[in-house]
């Protein structure tokens, strides 16, 4: 009875809360835990947490944004700065006059199960979803990364030319897949977003006839060698894929050479991909797809790599490092997965000093690959801790945006053709029509949702009093003049810290334990 009345009480309260925060325009989390600690957000066809359009604060004030391990969801408030302040041992100071990389943005991939995922919503609940990433409600991601035809997240594979030996591409068709299912999706996430959405695509397989293992499934090369018709043919495969999505109206501000041309060698036995060693790609994106794409009326961009930092530099020096290649590129797309095993100031930030003219874009990472009883962890703080310190690292070494994998997967982590299962920032349960808003998703949102394209990273000097700092942080300047800071806590202990602009004065801030903030105020 008393149990009874309890919940009553706490559900009149949160109903209480939603009305408050409904009137101010934003929504809060509707919680669940899977364990202690393993908060979800729960949203359905009726309801979901959102937030307010992102407005400067006044001359002299800041928002922080607040989230954590004890329950925080991007929880707003707003301060004052001191013109002086008694700092603790830790003291950030921002110069705006030391100036970085500019930032392409952040976002996630619509590959097909994400796809899949999504529609299988009811149409109220898939806006919802949609609004959660790509509206000034959500988390406003940018970055759209597409695959062409099959990864192994589809739920069979497959390519858009499967008649042998099609070397016109006459039989070149997109899939319903594309035409059906992620083509509208792409336009309707468009239409809710305020931001200019990036899309970039990424090959993961051939047509079985142009690889040489036979099959569109599995482990192959492509047949032959750069400049021969097995090669010219899968160039123009390329365009023919952006010629039929400009048909729909969906433009490709990027493709990738190719999805993992070596790390996927270490996946499941029939994970399809195309090998290429870094002289293979050197030498197909300079006799064949480099030029194919400077023909077309494309304005598309070149990436190499697509695969683990571990690769870097040598990767770079071997592409770019022929002058003809390095005029066709754009940028070095990087995964996140063997991070742990080189220093990025060793792989990241030493090809940025070698090749400073070419970005470098986080093009995949994901949590759960790999261990079959937990590809799915709801609720799991540590996952999104892990996706904030891997920005927050690459950032801080010249790396100019980061893109989740999946945009949403279901409740097995999946589907997956080769049962690749992994992790998602949203999780859907289409037997209840409900979806679920991972730490993964909020830990991205610290970032997507306040620094938009076109931002450039700032200094940000650390003071000396501090021995042993357990805060990780960035800043970057957004184009409106505006300043963001995220600092990112990932011990079991209060950090007090302090923060200062010499234009505007002093925060004195904590980061509790296991949390991440991100601070925008006006430059003075």
């Amino acid at each position: 009875m008393v149990a009874t009345g309890a919940y009553a009480l706490g559900w009149r309260l949160w109903l209480l809360m939603v009305a408050v925060h409904w009137a101010a325009g934003a929504r809060p989390c509707s919680p669940k835990y899977f364990g202690l600690n393993a908060m979800v957000c729960v949203c359905n066809a009726t309801y979901c947490d959102t937030l307010d359009p992102v407005a400067l604060p006044a001359p002299g004030t800041y928002i922080k944004y607040e989230s954590s391990k004890a329950g925080k969801r991007l929880e707003r408030s707003e301060g004052s700065f001191q013109r002086s302040a008694v700092t603790p041992g830790l003291l950030l100071t921002v110069n705006v006059s030391t100036l970085y990389q500019r930032v392409k943005g952040f976002g996630g991939s619509l590959s097909d199960a994400a796809a899949l995922n999504i529609l299988g919503l009811s149409p109220p609940a898939q806006d919802k979803l949609l609004q959660s990433y790509f509206s000034e409600g959500g988390i406003e991601y940018n970055l759209i990364r597409l695959p062409m035809a099959c990864s192994d997240f589809s739920t069979h594979p497959y390519s858009y030319d499967d008649v042998a030996d099609d070397y016109e591409l006459k039989h070149f068709k997109l899939a319903e897949e594309d035409v059906k299912m992620k083509i509208p999706l792409l336009h309707r996430a468009s239409a809710m977003s305020k931001r200019p959405l990036s899309l970039y695509g990424s090959p993961w397989t051939a047509p079985a006839w142009l690889r040489s293992n036979g099959d569109v499934r599995g482990k192959g090369a492509l047949k032959g060698q750069a400049g021969d018709k097995y090669h010219k043919t899968w160039a123009n495969y390329f365009i023919k894929f952006l010629d039929e999505y400009v048909k729909h109206n969906v433009t490709f501000s990027a493709v990738t050479v190719q999805n993992e041309p070596l790390a996927a060698l270490l996946s499941p036995s029939q994970f399809p991909t195309i090998v290429f060693t870094a002289e293979q790609q050197r030498d197909f994106v300079v006799q064949d797809l480099g030029p194919a794409l400077a023909r077309s009326s494309h304005r598309t961009q070149l990436i190499i790599l697509d695969d683990q930092s571990t690769h870097l530099p040598h990767w770079a020096k071997v592409v770019l490092g022929n002058a003809t290649a390095a005029r066709y590129i754009a940028g070095i797309g990087v995964h996140w997965y063997l991070d742990s095993i080189v220093p990025p100031r060793c792989s990241l930030e030493a090809t940025h000093e070698l090749f400073p003219h070419h970005f470098l874009l986080y093009t995949e990472a994901c949590s759960g690959f790999l261990t079959r009883r937990f590809s799915v962890s709801l609720g799991c703080w540590d996952r999104g801790q892990r996706y904030s310190h891997s920005i927050l690292t690459v950032l801080n070494h010249f790396v100019s945006g980061w893109t989740d994998w999946n945009l949403a997967l279901d409740m097995k982590g999946g589907p997956n053709w080769v049962k690749n299962y992994a992790d998602s920032p949203v999780i859907v349960d289409s037997s209840k029509d409900i979806f679920y808003k991972q730490p993964m998703f909020y830990h991205m949102g610290h970032f997507s949702k306040f620094i938009p394209e076109g931002s450039q990273r700032v200094g940000l000097q650390q003071s000396r009093r501090c021995l042993f700092c357990p805060l990780e942080h960035v800043a970057v300047l957004r184009p409106d003049g505006a300043l963001v800071l995220v600092v990112l806590n990932r011990f079991g202990w209060h950090v007090p810290f302090g923060i200062q602009d010499p234009a505007v004065g002093f925060i004195e801030a904590v980061a509790p334990a296991n949390s991440i903030q991100t601070y925008l105020w006006r430059q003075q």
